[in-house]
């Protein structure tokens, strides 16, 4: 850490001053690579705590309303909507960043290599489904076997990071990449076996947000920001669609 964070130089405003003093701390906690693995078993504590003594405020937090007006145009959804089907498009797209410079400059980069998470990924999501039909056979809950066919790929990753280096990080890479692709498929299967069907306007929107991103990408536009719109676009248009958008991260 260089020394105009640990102390703001003169010329900055108070204002400035306060929240490099606020903000510093928290930055040296998160340059801990095992720090965000930490919070997050924390938090998910924290959370079941709550869940189960104060159940009532719990569920009226999550179902706060948060949303916006420009114009004639307003938007609401709960809290909810917004980590489910907003932050998480966010964690996908760090995930799949990663995933992506390994396969075109790593442990992914060859169909060889890219075999074992892929096989790893379809044995999970065939068996858990199997398992599920066998038991709720001729039952009710039968419709439901898709369901533990998806990773939960935020605890992985932040298990992985809790053992930071200690973790191989080919073996990271393969984690990685078959809880991407085993949820990938059960958003997929989602789509295709419980969507009541997906609709023409929002396939337009995701086509026209990602020819949009490839022609930035065609002419060289390189300030991450610009791709902000396009991605809102096709992370839109997936929600009009019915799948998932947090697809549209990856």
């Amino acid at each position: 850490m260089s020394p105009s964070e640990t102390h703001p130089p003169e010329t900055w405003s108070p204002v400035r001053r306060a929240a490099a003093a606020i903000a510093s701390p928290i930055q040296r906690i998160l340059a801990v690579e095992a720090a965000s693995g930490i919070a997050l078993l924390v938090t998910t504590a924290a959370a079941l705590a709550w869940a189960n003594m104060w159940t009532g405020s719990y569920v009226d937090l999550w179902h706060t309303p948060i949303g916006g007006r420009i114009g004639p145009w307003a938007y609401e959804q709960p809290l909810h909507f917004w980590v489910n089907d907003g932050l998480m498009a966010v964690f996908f797209f760090v995930v799949g960043l990663e995933i992506r410079r390994e396969i075109f400059e790593g442990e992914l980069e060859t169909l060889k290599k890219a075999a074992l998470p892929l096989a790893a990924a379809l044995g999970g999501m065939l068996v858990p489904a199997i398992i599920f039909a066998a038991l709720n056979a001729g039952r009710a809950g039968s419709a439901g076997w898709a369901i533990p066919m998806a990773t939960d790929i935020a605890f992985a990753v932040g298990v992985l990071t809790l053992l930071g280096r200690r973790v191989n990080p080919t073996l990271r890479v393969l984690l990685l990449a078959l809880a991407v692709i085993d949820d990938i498929g059960a958003i997929v299967v989602i789509a295709i076996f419980y969507s009541k069907g997906i609709s023409l306007a929002g396939l337009v929107l995701v086509g026209a947000g990602i020819a949009v991103v490839l022609a930035m990408r065609a002419a060289g536009v390189r300030p991450p920001l610009l791709y902000l719109i396009p991605g809102v676009v096709v992370w839109a248009g997936l929600l009009v669609t019915g799948i998932h958008p947090t697809i549209g991260g990856v």
